[in-house]
Protein backbone atom coordinates (compact mmCIF):
# COMPACT_ATOMS: atom_id res chain seq x y z
CA UNK A 1 0.00 0.00 0.00
CA UNK A 2 1.34 3.45 -0.89
CA UNK A 3 2.20 5.87 1.86
CA UNK A 4 0.35 9.27 1.53
CA UNK A 5 2.85 12.05 1.48
CA UNK A 6 0.80 14.90 0.48
CA UNK A 7 -1.51 16.29 3.45
CA UNK A 8 -4.27 18.90 3.39
CA UNK A 9 -5.49 20.50 6.87
CA UNK A 10 -7.04 23.72 8.03
CA UNK A 11 -8.61 25.49 10.91
CA UNK A 12 -11.90 26.87 10.78
CA UNK A 13 -12.87 29.81 12.96
CA UNK A 14 -12.93 33.11 12.91
CA UNK A 15 -10.44 36.54 12.90
CA UNK A 16 -7.69 33.73 13.36
CA UNK A 17 -5.47 35.54 10.42
CA UNK A 18 -2.72 35.91 13.08
CA UNK A 19 -2.53 31.95 14.23
CA UNK A 20 0.36 30.00 14.50
CA UNK A 21 -0.82 26.70 13.56
CA UNK A 22 -0.12 27.14 10.07
CA UNK A 23 3.52 27.81 10.02
CA UNK A 24 3.96 24.69 13.32
CA UNK A 25 2.25 21.86 11.46
CA UNK A 26 3.76 22.96 7.74
CA UNK A 27 7.43 22.44 9.18
CA UNK A 28 6.66 20.14 11.00
CA UNK A 29 5.44 18.03 8.24
CA UNK A 30 8.12 19.33 6.02
CA UNK A 31 10.70 17.98 8.30
CA UNK A 32 8.74 14.64 7.83
CA UNK A 33 9.01 14.88 3.84
CA UNK A 34 5.39 15.42 3.43
CA UNK A 35 3.55 17.77 1.70
CA UNK A 36 1.64 19.48 3.99
CA UNK A 37 -0.17 22.15 3.48
CA UNK A 38 -2.50 24.22 6.08
CA UNK A 39 -4.83 26.56 5.32
CA UNK A 40 -7.19 29.25 7.36
CA UNK A 41 -10.50 28.83 6.70
CA UNK A 42 -11.48 32.07 7.98
CA UNK A 43 -15.56 32.81 8.34
CA UNK A 44 -14.67 36.50 9.27
CA UNK A 45 -12.48 37.10 5.96
CA UNK A 46 -14.71 35.34 4.10
CA UNK A 47 -17.73 37.51 5.43
CA UNK A 48 -19.57 34.23 5.91
CA UNK A 49 -22.67 33.60 9.06
CA UNK A 50 -22.27 30.92 11.76
CA UNK A 51 -24.41 29.16 10.13
CA UNK A 52 -22.13 28.62 6.59
CA UNK A 53 -20.06 26.15 9.64
CA UNK A 54 -21.73 22.94 7.84
CA UNK A 55 -20.70 24.16 4.12
CA UNK A 56 -17.22 24.72 5.25
CA UNK A 57 -16.83 21.53 6.58
CA UNK A 58 -18.65 20.18 2.95
CA UNK A 59 -16.15 22.12 1.17
CA UNK A 60 -12.68 20.90 2.94
CA UNK A 61 -14.34 16.97 2.65
CA UNK A 62 -14.89 17.84 -0.89
CA UNK A 63 -11.26 19.16 -1.22
CA UNK A 64 -9.58 15.94 -0.17
CA UNK A 65 -8.27 17.51 3.48
CA UNK A 66 -7.22 14.84 5.96
CA UNK A 67 -8.89 17.28 8.45
CA UNK A 68 -9.39 20.37 10.15
CA UNK A 69 -8.46 22.52 13.57
CA UNK A 70 -12.29 24.47 14.91
CA UNK A 71 -11.20 27.40 16.81
CA UNK A 72 -13.74 30.02 18.41
CA UNK A 73 -16.78 30.03 18.24
CA UNK A 74 -17.45 27.00 16.70
CA UNK A 75 -15.96 24.19 19.03
CA UNK A 76 -19.28 23.33 20.23
CA UNK A 77 -21.48 24.48 16.77
CA UNK A 78 -19.63 21.91 15.09
CA UNK A 79 -20.34 18.75 16.93
CA UNK A 80 -24.01 17.86 15.34
CA UNK A 81 -21.72 17.72 11.87
CA UNK A 82 -20.01 15.08 13.02
CA UNK A 83 -20.18 11.31 12.72
CA UNK A 84 -18.38 10.50 15.67
CA UNK A 85 -16.47 12.13 18.83
CA UNK A 86 -13.51 11.01 20.76
CA UNK A 87 -14.07 9.79 24.93
CA UNK A 88 -12.57 13.43 25.54
CA UNK A 89 -14.24 15.23 23.06
CA UNK A 90 -17.92 13.59 24.53
CA UNK A 91 -16.52 14.25 27.91
CA UNK A 92 -15.83 18.16 27.42
CA UNK A 93 -18.72 18.75 25.04
CA UNK A 94 -16.55 20.59 22.18
CA UNK A 95 -14.14 19.70 19.36
CA UNK A 96 -11.05 21.03 17.81
CA UNK A 97 -9.78 18.85 15.71
CA UNK A 98 -11.44 16.58 13.49
CA UNK A 99 -10.52 13.88 11.11
CA UNK A 100 -11.98 13.54 7.58
CA UNK A 101 -11.65 9.52 6.92
CA UNK A 102 -13.12 6.89 5.05
CA UNK A 103 -16.08 9.11 4.82
CA UNK A 104 -16.28 9.76 8.48
CA UNK A 105 -15.69 13.13 10.10
CA UNK A 106 -14.32 11.90 13.50
CA UNK A 107 -14.07 14.82 16.28
CA UNK A 108 -11.40 15.17 19.12
CA UNK A 109 -10.73 17.71 21.55
CA UNK A 110 -6.45 17.86 22.14
CA UNK A 111 -6.95 21.61 23.76
CA UNK A 112 -7.16 19.63 27.22
CA UNK A 113 -4.05 17.13 26.15
CA UNK A 114 -2.04 20.21 25.42
CA UNK A 115 -2.45 21.94 28.88
CA UNK A 116 -1.97 18.61 30.51
CA UNK A 117 1.23 17.69 28.54
CA UNK A 118 2.58 21.13 29.01
CA UNK A 119 2.33 20.78 33.09
CA UNK A 120 3.58 17.31 33.36
CA UNK A 121 6.97 18.45 31.38
CA UNK A 122 7.13 21.79 32.66
CA UNK A 123 6.40 21.40 36.59
CA UNK A 124 7.63 17.99 37.15
CA UNK A 125 7.53 16.66 40.69
CA UNK A 126 4.72 19.39 41.16
CA UNK A 127 2.76 18.72 44.39
CA UNK A 128 -1.14 18.32 42.80
CA UNK A 129 -3.08 18.00 45.90
CA UNK A 130 -4.88 21.38 45.18
CA UNK A 131 -5.23 24.58 42.81
CA UNK A 132 -7.39 27.06 42.17
CA UNK A 133 -8.71 27.45 38.85
CA UNK A 134 -9.55 31.20 37.29
CA UNK A 135 -11.86 31.17 34.52
CA UNK A 136 -14.62 28.48 33.52
CA UNK A 137 -15.10 29.94 29.80
CA UNK A 138 -14.38 27.66 26.88
CA UNK A 139 -10.25 26.69 27.69
CA UNK A 140 -11.04 26.68 31.55
CA UNK A 141 -13.73 23.98 30.77
CA UNK A 142 -10.39 22.26 28.92
CA UNK A 143 -8.00 23.08 31.50
CA UNK A 144 -10.75 21.76 34.52
CA UNK A 145 -10.90 18.50 32.24
CA UNK A 146 -6.88 18.21 32.41
CA UNK A 147 -6.40 19.43 35.90
CA UNK A 148 -8.98 16.27 36.92
CA UNK A 149 -6.88 13.92 34.79
CA UNK A 150 -3.88 14.32 36.36
CA UNK A 151 -4.89 13.60 39.58
CA UNK A 152 -5.71 16.93 41.12
CA UNK A 153 -7.78 16.08 44.08
CA UNK A 154 -9.59 19.10 44.79
CA UNK A 155 -9.86 21.89 41.91
CA UNK A 156 -11.73 25.46 43.30
CA UNK A 157 -13.07 27.33 40.02
CA UNK A 158 -13.72 31.40 40.13
CA UNK A 159 -15.62 32.89 37.25
CA UNK A 160 -16.83 36.57 37.03
CA UNK A 161 -19.89 34.48 36.08
CA UNK A 162 -20.57 32.50 39.46
CA UNK A 163 -22.71 30.03 37.54
CA UNK A 164 -20.89 28.95 35.05
CA UNK A 165 -18.44 28.18 37.73
CA UNK A 166 -20.97 26.47 39.65
CA UNK A 167 -21.76 24.74 36.17
CA UNK A 168 -19.06 23.39 35.47
CA UNK A 169 -18.02 22.11 38.76
CA UNK A 170 -20.87 20.12 38.39
CA UNK A 171 -20.09 18.48 35.08
CA UNK A 172 -16.57 17.62 36.23
CA UNK A 173 -17.96 15.74 39.70
CA UNK A 174 -20.43 13.68 37.09
CA UNK A 175 -18.35 13.04 35.11
CA UNK A 176 -15.57 12.07 37.28
CA UNK A 177 -18.27 10.39 39.69
CA UNK A 178 -16.28 12.22 43.09
CA UNK A 179 -16.84 15.50 44.55
CA UNK A 180 -13.24 17.42 43.53
CA UNK A 181 -14.39 20.36 41.76
CA UNK A 182 -16.07 23.76 43.65
CA UNK A 183 -17.02 27.05 42.41
CA UNK A 184 -15.59 29.72 44.92
CA UNK A 185 -16.13 32.85 45.54
CA UNK A 186 -12.74 34.53 46.41
CA UNK A 187 -9.04 33.91 45.59
CA UNK A 188 -8.48 34.99 48.56
CA UNK A 189 -10.30 31.98 50.39
CA UNK A 190 -8.78 29.75 47.97
CA UNK A 191 -5.27 30.41 47.34
CA UNK A 192 -3.54 29.91 51.02
CA UNK A 193 -4.73 26.45 50.51
CA UNK A 194 -3.68 25.11 47.12
CA UNK A 195 -0.67 23.81 46.00
CA UNK A 196 -0.83 25.98 42.40
CA UNK A 197 -2.56 28.55 40.22
CA UNK A 198 -3.87 28.46 36.85
CA UNK A 199 -4.73 31.14 34.70
CA UNK A 200 -7.58 30.36 31.95
CA UNK A 201 -8.89 33.71 31.84
CA UNK A 202 -7.84 36.44 28.43
CA UNK A 203 -6.37 38.64 31.41
CA UNK A 204 -2.81 38.95 30.96
CA UNK A 205 -3.16 38.68 26.68
CA UNK A 206 -1.49 41.93 25.02
CA UNK A 207 -5.59 43.04 24.00
CA UNK A 208 -6.21 42.26 28.30
CA UNK A 209 -3.39 43.72 30.01
CA UNK A 210 -3.46 43.65 33.79
CA UNK A 211 -3.24 40.41 36.01
CA UNK A 212 -5.87 38.07 37.35
CA UNK A 213 -5.27 37.59 40.89
CA UNK A 214 -3.55 39.97 43.50
CA UNK A 215 0.01 39.18 43.67
CA UNK A 216 -0.09 39.91 47.30
CA UNK A 217 -2.15 36.08 47.32
CA UNK A 218 0.99 34.66 45.66
CA UNK A 219 3.23 32.82 47.93
CA UNK A 220 6.81 31.29 47.39
CA UNK A 221 5.45 27.04 48.10
CA UNK A 222 2.97 28.08 44.88
CA UNK A 223 3.20 27.04 41.13
CA UNK A 224 1.46 29.24 38.94
CA UNK A 225 0.40 28.06 35.40
CA UNK A 226 -0.45 30.78 33.01
CA UNK A 227 -2.43 29.65 29.32
CA UNK A 228 -2.31 32.85 27.98
CA UNK A 229 0.61 33.18 25.28
CA UNK A 230 1.07 36.45 23.79
CA UNK A 231 2.92 37.70 25.95
CA UNK A 232 4.91 34.47 26.69
CA UNK A 233 5.64 36.00 30.42
CA UNK A 234 2.37 37.86 31.36
CA UNK A 235 2.25 40.12 34.37
CA UNK A 236 0.93 36.96 36.66
CA UNK A 237 3.91 35.06 35.73
CA UNK A 238 6.41 37.62 36.23
CA UNK A 239 4.73 38.44 39.56
CA UNK A 240 4.85 34.73 40.62
CA UNK A 241 8.65 34.57 39.89
CA UNK A 242 9.27 37.55 41.96
CA UNK A 243 7.81 35.85 44.60
CA UNK A 244 10.00 32.48 44.24
CA UNK A 245 7.40 30.22 42.69
CA UNK A 246 7.54 28.01 39.78
CA UNK A 247 5.78 29.13 36.68
CA UNK A 248 4.49 27.62 33.44
CA UNK A 249 4.24 29.57 30.36
CA UNK A 250 1.16 29.05 28.09
CA UNK A 251 3.13 28.57 24.86
CA UNK A 252 3.34 24.63 26.01
CA UNK A 253 0.07 24.19 25.81
CA UNK A 254 -0.65 25.50 22.43
CA UNK A 255 2.46 23.42 21.49
CA UNK A 256 1.34 19.91 22.46
CA UNK A 257 -2.01 20.68 21.28
CA UNK A 258 -0.74 21.33 17.61
CA UNK A 259 1.49 18.09 18.06
CA UNK A 260 -1.33 15.97 18.65
CA UNK A 261 -3.65 17.39 16.14
CA UNK A 262 -0.70 17.01 13.59
CA UNK A 263 -0.44 13.14 14.67
CA UNK A 264 -4.23 12.67 14.28
CA UNK A 265 -4.26 14.23 11.08
CA UNK A 266 -0.95 12.54 9.08
CA UNK A 267 -0.06 9.41 11.82
CA UNK A 268 3.56 10.49 12.16
CA UNK A 269 4.36 11.04 15.46
CA UNK A 270 5.80 14.53 15.80
CA UNK A 271 8.98 16.11 17.37
CA UNK A 272 7.91 18.24 20.53
CA UNK A 273 11.08 19.88 21.21
CA UNK A 274 11.56 21.01 17.08
CA UNK A 275 8.13 22.36 17.33
CA UNK A 276 8.71 24.16 20.35
CA UNK A 277 11.66 25.85 19.34
CA UNK A 278 9.77 26.68 16.59
CA UNK A 279 7.33 27.91 18.46
CA UNK A 280 9.75 30.01 20.57
CA UNK A 281 11.12 31.41 16.98
CA UNK A 282 7.66 32.66 15.76
CA UNK A 283 6.74 34.87 19.45
CA UNK A 284 9.86 36.20 19.15
CA UNK A 285 9.45 37.12 15.41
CA UNK A 286 6.15 38.74 16.13
CA UNK A 287 7.54 40.66 19.40
CA UNK A 288 10.30 42.39 17.40
CA UNK A 289 7.45 43.16 14.42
Amino acid sequence: MTEHTSYRVGLIGRTIQHSKSPPLHMREGAAHGLDYVYELVDATARNLPDSALGDLLDELEARGFAGTNITHPFKQAVIPFLTDLSEDARMLGAVNTIVFKDGKRIGHNTDWYGFSENLVRGLPGARLDRALLLGAGGAGVAVAHAALKLGIGHLDILDQDRDRAERLAAELNERFGQQRAFAVADAAESLPKADGLINATPVGMLAHPGIPVSPDLLESRHWVADIVYVPLVTELLAAARDKGCRTLQGGGMTVYQAAEAFRLFCGKQPDDERMTAHFNELCAEEARS
